[in-house]
C-alpha cells in the first residue's frame, strides 16, 4: 500500500536528470569563463549555503559570491573529465560528482548537492572541491 503523502524517491527520472545535467553543464561553462552571474544563479542565496573550494571555504551565499569575484578569470583546474555521476532522487533532490584530471596531473573531485525550491528552482545548497592524494602503499 502506498501513502499518498509519501515522498517521491524514484531515482534518475529522465526529465529530472536532464534538468540537473543541463544546470551542471551551464555551471561548468560559467566556471571556465568566470560568468559570476551564472555562478551565483546556480547557488541558493542563503546564509546556510556552503562551498568548500580548493583555496577557500564559503559559509553562506555572500562569502561564496565574494570568493567568485576575487577569483581570476581564465584559471581552470580541470584538464580532463574522468568520471561524472549525477543522481536525482524524486523530483527535487540531486547530487553531482565529478572526478577530473588537473594540469598538474593530480586528480580533483567536486560534488554538489542540489535542491529544487518551489519559488527559485534548482539550487546548489552545498558543494565541495578537493584533490585526491596518491594512495599509500600498504
Amino acid at each position: 500500500m502506498t501513502d499518498a503523502a509519501s515522498p517521491d524517491r524514484r531515482v534518475n527520472i529522465p526529465e529530472v536528470l536532464a534538468e540537473v545535467t543541463e544546470i551542471f553543464e551551464r555551471y561548468e561553462t560559467a566556471l571556465a569563463v568566470k560568468d559570476v552571474d551564472v555562478l551565483d544563479a546556480t547557488f541558493w542565496n542563503s546564509p546556510h549555503t556552503i562551498r568548500y573550494a580548493m583555496h577557500e571555504n564559503g559559509y553562506g551565499f555572500d562569502e561564496i559570491h565574494a570568493h567568485r569575484v576575487r577569483r581570476p578569470a581564465g584559471v581552470s583546474l580541470k584538464q580532463e573529465r574522468l568520471k561524472l555521476v549525477i543522481t536525482t532522487i524524486g523530483t527535487d533532490f540531486a547530487t553531482t560528482n565529478l572526478e577530473f584530471r588537473m594540469p598538474s596531473g593530480r586528480t580533483g573531485r567536486q560534488s554538489q548537492t542540489f535542491v529544487k525550491f518551489p519559488d527559485v528552482g534548482w539550487k546548489v545548497v552545498a558543494a565541495h572541491v578537493s584533490t585526491q592524494d596518491e594512495a599509500p602503499v600498504w
